[in-house]
């Protein structure tokens, strides 16, 4: 599996010359040709940990089943547009969703409809169309996979624009509140969760024919973890005698942790709790010089998360998909305590809907749901509803769905340049109507030929 590494695309010596040097006018090649390995590549943007950890969890499923007879790759296609702002969507989406979540909200809401989804992703893509070409001439994928909304309609332009030969899948990484942008009918398939997510999606438009219900893309090494709760704790040096709450809050740490631990902490001094701070190092500094006894086990950005999920009895998450759904994936009950933005909300519901856990909206809550959720008749009644809630194999599902789309062929689509939507409130309908991309010559492409000039 390649990722990026950086601002640099970690691929071979050959596409980062491609990308490098991209008027270069030798002759074009075919993507397809014999002994070449199929290629997929993940389009993601890092705003967030979910959409990246969601395409490493599909590529290690496909690894497992295929080994490496596929190449997968695994790229931040916001990060390669060119365009400002765009460019910087981690560290925006970063700041939104810890200081300015209402501005963020506002956004969704305003951006939530097909029509303004189509108009605001038409601008960015007239900006970036040239630079997301690079990306796709220097893989020269079979198939490309969005796990992200924003992404879809980039990667659709961009080959319906260029005649690019390659089939287009979205997969989709929220459970219930799915914004507008999720529905590309230009996609060949669009793979989603949730019987909630499909829903949506038949409501946002998208034909049935064209839609796959899966489980949601966890790692595999989650569903394969095979030791128990007590042998966990002893690889990690924990007392298994001990109840174990494991409490985390995405990859940066978002979230009032610090009061959240030191409420648990000061309530049940007897609760083993083992806190991941993730990428938030601050916040890491500041717990372990906060004196918390022996039974608090603080963790930075950490990798064995399925091995922590096993030693915990509750997890406490933020109603971020990844995290929940490893955590279901684990059979453990869950206690939500924030939707960070608006698509995260029907995740708290659907924890709720399913009796998969509880609910604490704010911080002093946390000590009675906590105490709710640690009765034995409650905990042993969710355990038991943890068993068949969710599918354990979503990953493998989805591999399995993307590895017989690789020996499909690519949708034929006859020559059209893109057209920016019209935006009545930004100028006449006539000359937006009239606006043209400009022609981009001497690329090297990897298209198929015109049907009008097959023999």
């Amino acid at each position: 599996m390649r990722t990026e590494s950086g601002s640099a695309l970690d691929i071979s010596f050959e596409a980062r010359a491609r990308l490098a040097v991209f008027d270069m006018t030798d002759v074009p090649h075919e993507a397809a040709a014999p002994g070449v390995k199929p290629r997929i590549l993940f389009a993601i943007s890092d705003t967030g940990g979910g959409h990246r950890s969601g395409a490493q969890a599909i590529a290690a499923a496909i690894e497992q089943q295929v080994g490496k007879a596929v190449e997968t790759y695994i790229i931040d296609i916001f990060a390669h547009t060119g365009v400002p702002v765009v460019r910087n969507a981690p560290v925006v989406y970063d700041k939104l969703s810890t200081r300015w979540l209402p501005l963020y909200n506002t956004l969704y809401r305003l951006t939530d409809g097909r029509r303004r989804i189509d108009a605001l992703t038409g601008v960015v893509y007239l900006a970036a169309h040239r630079n997301i070409l690079r990306v796709l001439e220097a893989v020269r994928p079979t198939l490309v996979v969005s796990v992200h909304p924003l992404l879809n309609r980039l990667v659709g332009n961009a080959r319906r624009t260029y005649r690019l030969s390659f089939r287009f899948i979205t997969v989709v990484t929220d459970l219930v509140s799915l914004h507008a942008s999720w529905a590309d009918p230009s996609a060949e398939l669009c793979i989603v969760p949730t019987d909630e997510a499909f829903k949506r999606m038949l409501r946002l438009g998208m034909p049935p024919e064209k839609l796959a219900r899966t489980g949601f893309p966890v790692h595999p090494k989650f569903a394969a973890y095979h030791r128990t709760r007590d042998e966990a704790q002893t690889i990690l040096g924990l007392s298994p005698e001990l109840f174990t709450v494991l409490v985390t809050s995405g990859g940066v740490g978002s979230g009032n942790m610090e009061q959240l631990v030191r409420n648990i902490n000061t309530a049940y001094p007897q609760i083993q709790l083992l806190v991941v701070t993730g990428r938030n190092s601050a916040l890491r500094e500041r717990l372990e010089k906060s004196g918390f006894g022996p039974n608090v086990h603080i963790f930075g950005f950490v990798t064995n998360m399925e091995e922590l999920m096993a030693a915990s009895d509750i997890v406490i998450s933020k109603a971020g998909p990844g995290t929940l759904m490893e955590a279901l994936v684990m059979r453990r009950p869950v206690i939500v305590t924030q939707a960070v933005g608006m698509q995260e909300r029907g995740n708290i519901d659907f924890v709720l809907n399913h009796e998969l856990g509880l609910f604490c909206p704010t911080i002093d809550r946390i000590v009675p749901v906590l105490a709710e959720l640690m009765e034995p008749s409650t905990y042993a009644a969710t355990a038991a509803r943890l068993v068949d809630a969710v599918p354990r194999d979503g990953a493998m599902q989805i591999a399995s769905i993307l590895l017989e789309q690789l020996h499909l062929e690519p949708p034929v689509r006859r020559h059209r340049r893109f057209r920016l939507p019209s935006v009545r409130l930004l100028r006449p309908r006539a000359i937006v109507r009239r606006l043209r991309l400009p022609r981009v010559r001497g690329l090297v492409r990897w298209r198929r030929p015109s049907p009008r000039k097959r023999v």
